[in-house]
């Protein structure tokens, strides 16, 4: 099982970006899912989650700018980043809690991260 997540980059602020992580490999279903992020000499924060059920929650921070979703039959989740700032700029990292096939369960299982820089 692995998460591959995309659509990182290079944004002024204000922009918008949208990151994107499919979980993939021998997969039944998946609980909750979340974005994190890590800026530069911090340590990880929960940026946004989203469960099974569609319940989502946000870091006060994000709250109105950045939009979490899912699409559980393609095992992806979404985050919309509206209004960027500068203190956005963090390495992003997509987290899900994975039932592997067998029944196995893999919680916390991490995504690579994708970069976002947002400049001033």
């Amino acid at each position: 099982v692995q998460l591959q997540a995309s659509g990182g980059g290079l944004v002024q602020a204000g922009g918008s970006l949208r990151l994107s992580c499919t979980a993939s490999g021998s997969i039944s279903s998946i609980d909750d899912m979340g974005w994190h992020r890590q800026a530069p000499g911090k340590g990880r924060e929960l940026v946004a989650s989203i469960t099974r059920t569609g319940k989502t929650d946000y870091a006060d921070s994000v709250r109105g700018r950045f939009t979490i979703s899912r699409d559980s039959a393609k095992n992806t989740v979404n985050l919309q980043l509206n209004r960027l700032q500068p203190e956005d700029t963090a390495v992003y990292y997509c987290k899900a809690d994975i039932i592997a096939l067998g029944g196995h369960y893999l919680p916390n299982s991490w995504g690579q991260g994708t970069m976002v820089t947002v400049s001033s």
